[in-house]
């Protein structure tokens, strides 16, 4: 079994280039408003603000549920991203993603996504040489854990 790397810091250069390509140049995400808080080969957090555009049930305020799928989708491919850079620190980002595609999504939802703000979490369980296994969670402003993901992504 390969396992995620644990190494050193990213370096800044990085760094900004992950927060460019996940918040600006993936239009979905930058409509979603996820932002990057936090990046690391053991795993990656992201935050998505509560707006009227993400509201999936008008009369509870409640988040929409294929934003919650999404956004869990995009953490997870941004974990495996920078889990890929660590192994292959050569490698453009761009070399990096272009091989990435989710071949399974797994969400159950827990709880209604109701508040200010959401946390998200993705972490790498297995970075193989064509497959890479995730696990990601969503939090609400609380810390209440609203939902909980699974995925299945190709890597090469």
């Amino acid at each position: 079994m390969h396992s995620v790397p644990t190494c050193e810091p990213l370096p800044q250069a990085l760094v900004a280039q992950l927060h460019e390509l996940f918040e600006e140049k993936i239009v979905f995400n930058r409509v979603m408003g996820l932002k990057v808080t936090a990046l690391a080969p053991e795993g990656v957090s992201g935050r998505i603000v509560m707006r009227p555009e993400l509201i999936g049930h008008y009369a509870h305020q409640r988040m929409h549920g294929g934003v919650t799928s999404a956004a869990l989708d995009a953490m997870a491919g941004l974990a495996i991203v920078v889990a890929m850079a660590a192994r292959q620190p050569a490698a453009t980002l761009e070399k990096l993603f272009a091989k990435l595609g989710t071949i399974d999504l797994r969400i159950d939802y827990l709880r209604p996504a109701i508040g200010p703000h959401f946390d998200l979490h993705a972490q790498v369980l297995r970075l193989g040489s064509r497959v890479a296994n995730t696990r990601m969670e969503c939090r609400g402003a609380d810390g209440e854990l609203l939902a909980t993901g699974s995925g299945a992504y190709i890597v090469a």
